[in-house]
């Protein structure tokens, strides 16, 4: 006898393409799960939904542009009615910084990131908030950043996007646990993946994709709230934010002063 297409849990990963996202996929990827991806690299994505299926996972996929959240919103319902999902991941994100010689953002970077890693994120786990509080269960994860625990002056719309997300997380969380219905609000701080790469300037505690994701899914089934790493780095900046502002600040400009090299979707890509 055939098993219900709806056994075993079911995992929604958005920005299943990234470095992470991969990662996560395959943490999830198990005997009888069921997963959904979605990207927007149609080859990656079918390569990852390969590889996890490869592990023993039903794994269906969508090529998605977070930008665009009523088909964002419309398609995570269309794939919750048809098996209800019980864990999202709120994982896509870009990343922007200054432009050469500390010249501005360009203000079309600066609405991508608030759109991907702001709004995408509301779009994503929103979508079935309400749902899985009438059901009165289901785990909600947002990926923010270390970098969204303070305004790091290289990459003012990063860290403000994250911060969003970060907070956003927090209130759902308190708003949905008489529900039971658990949110975790993951900051991880450097991982080695494409988008950390085009990061020009020191990366301390850079963590591996794979053990970035055995991490954050080990605190997901916990039910931690908050799931930071590494450590060491997390409550750095927890200290600094205690400082005086204009002594935070000359530390961050000294310590965490760097450039991103453009994406292939940035107006700045190849201008300097």
């Amino acid at each position: 006898m055939n098993a219900s297409p709806c056994a075993g849990r079911h995992v929604l990963i958005t920005g299943a393409t990234g470095g992470l996202g991969q990662a996560l996929a395959l943490e999830y990827a198990e005997q009888g799960s069921r997963l959904t991806l979605t990207g927007r690299d149609p080859d990656r994505l079918a390569l990852v939904a390969d590889r996890c299926r490869e592990k023993g996972a039903q794994a269906h996929t969508a090529v998605l542009d977070m930008r665009d959240g009523p088909a964002v919103r419309e398609w995570i319902r269309g794939v919750d009615d048809a098996c209800p999902v019980d864990v999202v991941i709120a994982n896509a994100g870009v990343s922007s910084s200054l432009g050469p010689n500390d010249a501005a953002e360009a203000i079309e970077d600066v609405r991508r990131l608030f759109a991907v890693n702001a709004l995408g994120a509301v779009e994503t786990v929103s979508a079935l908030a309400e749902r899985m509080r009438k059901r009165g269960h289901g785990r909600l994860v947002l990926i923010s950043s270390l970098g969204g625990w303070c305004g790091m002056p290289s990459s003012p719309a990063y860290s403000a996007s994250k911060a969003a997300a970060r907070v956003y997380g927090d209130a759902l969380r308190a708003w949905l646990s008489p529900y039971g219905v658990r949110v975790s609000v993951v900051s991880p701080g450097f991982v080695d993946s494409p988008m950390s790469r085009r990061y020009k300037g020191d990366k301390p505690f850079s963590r591996s994709p794979g053990a970035a994701a055995r991490s954050i899914r080990r605190g997901v089934d916990r039910g931690r709230a908050v799931i930071a790493f590494p450590g060491i780095l997390a409550l750095g900046i927890t200290l600094l934010n205690l400082l005086p502002p204009r002594l935070g600040d000359a530390i961050l400009r000294k310590f965490f002063a760097f450039s991103v090299v453009p994406d292939a979707e940035s107006p700045r890509r190849g201008s300097a």
